[in-house]
């Protein structure tokens, strides 16, 4: 600013050469009969530099647009650009690119978040149609104001549908079981269920099989579990619990389990409805879910095995002999009848309860 001042009060004093001042100050001679007209009309102040931004920008967003962005910014933190163009487009809102998106927000002074996956391109697997099949978790242990809640969630593989969200009290048996049969109520019986080695779906051992899996598979659904320290295994499960951290659970702990469950119901409305998922090309997960045609039955149905099939039951604490052999299967199949199915290999058996293949026994390892 004073070279500035110092140029255009020795240009305006009388008989002054301005090309020649132009050249020793070092500046073109259109700059500077700038500076002489804008000191002549505005004083001092017409030195200061003038923001380059165009008074006229024919190509930015409508200011609706932009309310709109940053509405649903503000109603959900955790989404970026693409979530919101989604949004947007779907309901209505308006056309717009992801990358428009993220300069509205930065230039609102909104501060994005990491919330993206890592630099390597993800390799996407998923079953055929809905229903197919079932992924199932608990996410962890959630703070209360007293105490603390445990979500249960369940996912459809093919359209990352939320079949379950509940805020459970503890992880036991029957609190799992009493959910489960409220969604096959409502949305049908899948066909498998695909869950982690820990209680109460797994017990960590051989067979790896609890009450809860023996009910599963008495109903008919099969179940399944993932590799050990392998949690890819049950990929979109670990990503909806990552989206219902990040979208649900960052705010202050929940007073009590109906509060929870309020907010839980609302997310979940949010998510399948609303927000669009990057793994299925930016849908929403209700546009491609479709209940399943089999019904749930409290009752159990008849089952009957294979011909050929050697039917054993279990006794207590899962003990059991073939052919003059004994040995054990899983506990949790105690009073049930389960078949040893003959293999090509001879003296090898696969041992089924109902439709599910359980164990392989070999009794050519087993003494008499």
């Amino acid at each position: 600013m004073s070279q500035k001042e110092e140029f255009v009060r020795l240009a305006l004093a009388p008989g002054a050469n301005v090309s020649s001042l132009c050249r020793r100050f070092r500046i073109g001679r259109t700059c500077g009969h700038k500076l002489i007209a804008r000191f002549r009309a505005n004083g001092e102040s017409g030195l200061v530099e003038c923001s380059r931004r165009p008074k006229l920008s024919p190509r930015r967003s409508l200011p609706a647009l932009e309310a709109a962005v940053l509405s649903l910014r503000q109603e959900c933190p955790a989404w970026g650009g693409r979530k919101i163009a989604g949004v947007l487009k779907r309901e209505g809102g308006g056309t717009i690119a992801p990358s428009t998106v993220t300069g509205i927000l930065r230039r609102n002074g909104v501060e994005l978040g990491a919330q993206g996956g890592g630099t390597q391109p993800f390799i996407r697997f998923e079953h055929e149609a809905p229903n197919d099949l079932w992924q199932m978790d608990f996410k962890g242990h959630v703070a209360l104001r007293q105490g603390r809640l445990h979500p249960l969630t369940v996912l459809d593989d093919h359209s990352r549908f939320s079949l379950v969200l509940e805020a459970c009290p503890d992880q036991t048996t029957e609190t799992v079981k009493t959910r489960l049969i409220a969604a096959f109520q409502r949305y049908g019986l899948p066909w498998r269920i695909a869950t982690d080695n820990g209680p109460p779906w797994g017990d960590g051992g051989r067979n790896n099989f609890t009450a809860l899996g023996v009910w599963l598979i008495e109903i008919g659904v099969a179940i399944s579990h993932s590799r050990p320290c392998h949690p890819q295994t049950l990929g979109k499960e670990e990503r909806f619990h990552r989206s219902l951290k990040a979208e649900a659970l960052q705010g202050p702990p929940f007073d009590s389990l109906s509060i929870a469950q309020r907010a839980f119901d609302a997310w979940r409305q949010l998510y399948n409805t609303r927000r669009p998922h990057d793994g299925i090309g930016g849908a929403v997960p209700i546009d491609r879910y479709r209940p399943s045609g089999r019904d749930f039955s409290e009752a159990v149905p008849p089952f009957e095995y294979a011909l050929g099939d050697h039917l054993r039951k279990i006794q207590q604490k899962g003990a059991t002999s073939l052919f003059g052999r004994a040995f054990k299967i899983c506990n949790a199949f105690a009073g049930r009848t389960v078949a040893f199915r003959p293999t090509q290999k001879d003296g090898v058996f696969d041992v089924y309860f109902r439709h599910q293949k359980i164990q392989t026994i070999d009794l050519n390892a087993i003494s008499r």
